[in-house]
């Protein structure tokens, strides 16, 4: 603004100069010195007003971008703040839409030696059940015990603190049996009559639970049968022979002592229970299968009951010590198909041999 005053001022001054100086032509000038003089008036009064045109027209400009750029601002505010309650809107759905978390439970792990839960049966083994903060600190792929691999007998106490005695016990089973004191033993005295049962596949062998009514008697205790089960090949040894199955008979006292009787196993005729049995097999593992009919033990034993003994272990995790072998000295024939039967479920499940640790062995004689 001060520019233009200044401006204008120059121009009065000019303007005054120019008729002061027009006057004094007039009266002493000649005609060529006056048209020069109007000719810069005009050239200098033209060139002033180009400049204020300029300056107005930027300054006009100027606050034009101003306004624009404050326009664009207020848009991208708006624009920013819409985009901010639209993600907080999608966070708000995506929260009501996220599944519950999901609630772990202890689990049962099968074995050789579980026994069917009821009133009159209990198990002959810790279930090795563990509690949901426990699930919570393990490895999705926890290793399962089984015959080979990772979790193969060398590992069984690795996998499992609670299977130490797998690796440190000096009682375990199966072992192979000879250089044994010959003796009058005590006969087994067996109870065993035509009962219910069910077949289960627990992921090592096939199980046949039983109802209650079944038992031994030796040195005056009562051990009653809860189930029975195979390996193959027979994980007890006679003198280094190795036989081609062996079933174990699983009882238990009322004070929780184990008494197992084995049944060596190898081919020649066949046996009625063993088909019954394979006749039954379930169609998925740990679902069992409950015929509507009833088996006699009795079928499952030799003519001749004389037999080794011996302290020893469970032979499946986790190797609890402190259980009453005997194993009969004379095999029971089974055919080759049924040998081939359970074979094609379980072609190898036995424990290698233990060290005897200089165990008495006893044998009837």
């Amino acid at each position: 603004m001060r520019n233009l005053i200044a401006r204008f001022a120059t121009l009065l001054f000019v303007a005054l100069f120019s008729i002061t100086l027009h006057a004094s032509d007039h009266d002493t000038g000649t005609p060529d010195s006056k048209s020069a003089t109007k000719d810069a008036l005009r050239n200098k009064k033209s060139s002033d007003t180009d400049d204020v045109d300029t300056k107005l027209k930027n300054k006009s400009a100027s606050r034009s971008a101003a306004a624009q750029r404050e326009k664009d601002d207020k848009a991208a505010d708006e624009l920013a703040e819409k985009i901010a309650l639209k993600v907080a809107e999608i966070r708000k759905e995506n929260e009501k839409l996220k599944p519950p978390a999901p609630i772990y439970r202890a689990t049962r792990r099968p074995s050789s030696y579980s026994l069917p839960q009821n009133k009159t049966t209990i198990s002959a083994m810790s279930s090795g059940a563990r509690m949901p903060g426990e699930l919570l600190s393990q490895s999705v792929h926890q290793i399962h015990w089984s015959y080979e691999g990772e979790g193969g007998p060398a590992n069984w106490a690795k996998i499992d603190p609670a299977n130490a005695k797998c690796d440190i016990g000096m009682r375990q089973s199966p072992i192979d049996i000879r250089d044994g004191i010959h003796v009058d033993l005590e006969p087994i005295q067996f109870d065993y009559k035509p009962t219910r049962f069910n077949v289960v596949d627990n992921g090592h062998s096939i199980q046949v639970n039983l109802a209650a009514g079944n038992s031994i008697t030796l040195s005056g205790v009562r051990y009653d049968l809860v189930q029975f089960h195979f390996h193959k090949p027979s994980e007890e040894r006679v003198n280094g022979r190795v036989y081609e199955m062996v079933a174990h008979l699983v009882h238990k006292s009322s004070e929780g002592k184990l008494a197992v009787i084995a049944v060596l196993l190898e081919p020649g005729k066949s046996n009625e229970l063993i088909q019954t049995i394979w006749n039954d097999l379930p169609l998925e593992k740990n679902e069992p299968a409950q015929p509507t009919g009833t088996i006699d033990i009795n079928q499952l034993l030799p003519t001749s009951k004389l037999y080794f003994t011996y302290m020893g272990s469970l032979t499946t995790p986790p190797c609890t010590e402190g259980v009453l072998w005997m194993v009969f000295k004379q095999a029971l024939e089974i055919t080759q198909e049924q040998i081939n039967i359970f074979s094609r479920l379980y072609p190898r499940n036995a424990r290698p041999i233990q060290n005897t640790f200089d165990r008495l062995i006893k044998e009837s004689n």
